[in-house]
């Protein structure tokens, strides 16, 4: 059996009076990719952004249920921490517009108020932008910003920056949905390859994608967690009737 990085149980997540979330159990296997997909509306980004604690920066938001990254409770750790140790890309690429490539890849131990000598953080940089397979395209341009990459460069970048603090786990909301076809695959050529170094867990609509880059699939459909299992059992033999409809296009 994988090891698991990730448990989260009986989890509820509210905006106001309305339950997003309704009771959801996952165990996410260690230096895998796991997707989660359903049509839109269903959870799926709510279940990221509570795992780093982001969805309770929106106001009237509550949560209840125990999600735990390895044996500590996420819930009973500072927020900042677990965002350290649990990294988010987004559907845009969001660089920091006044940083250059080089302060973007760093941003994240600058903003924790950690000091680097700097040694170290050239270190950092280069393994960083090594892992996200930019490197070679920017190491001539570190110091200028980041914003004038391209799309898929950009998205590459928050990539790094999400690497560079060496993270248990990487979540990815959308992160090829705003990218044309070439930096797509790009892209998920990356995320096969980093599954060595970090757990991933993608959030994607796409389920062409969810079949081609992930290991475990979960199914959402209306705040409930349907179905999880080895992305080849579900999208060949799914449990459950809804995962079946909604993998042959009859809704989402």
């Amino acid at each position: 059996m994988e090891s698991t990085v990730l448990k989260i149980e009986e989890f509820y997540a509210y905006f106001g009076d309305h339950c997003v979330l309704n009771n959801v159990s996952l165990s996410i296997p260690r230096n895998k990719v796991t997707a989660v997909m359903g049509p839109s509306g269903c959870g799926k980004t709510t279940l990221i952004r509570c795992i780093n604690r982001m969805h309770e920066l929106i106001p009237g938001t509550r949560v209840s249920g125990k999600i735990f990254l390895l044996d500590e409770d996420v819930y009973a750790t500072n927020p900042i921490i677990v965002r350290r140790k649990i990294g988010m890309v987004f559907q845009r690429p969001n660089p920091f517009p006044t940083m250059s490539i080089y302060d973007n890849v760093i941003a994240g131990y600058k903003l924790n108020g950690i000091r680097l000598a700097k040694s170290e953080s050239g270190r950092i940089v280069e393994e960083s932008l090594r892992k996200s397979a930019l490197w070679y395209e920017v190491k001539d341009v570190l110091h200028r910003k980041g914003t004038f990459l391209s799309g898929g460069q950009q998205q590459r970048l928050c990539l790094a920056r999400a690497l560079a603090m060496n993270p248990e786990i990487i979540l990815l909301d959308e992160p090829t949905s705003a990218l044309d076809p070439k930096s797509t695959s790009h892209i998920e050529e990356l995320i096969t390859q980093l599954e060595n170094d970090v757990t991933i867990i993608i959030v994607t609509h796409n389920t062409a994608q969810a079949a081609r880059i992930s290991d475990f699939t979960a199914f959402m459909y209306l705040g409930e967690m349907i179905e999880f299992g080895p992305t080849e059992r579900m999208f060949t033999v799914p449990q459950d009737k809804r995962t079946e409809e909604y993998l042959t296009g009859k809704f989402g």
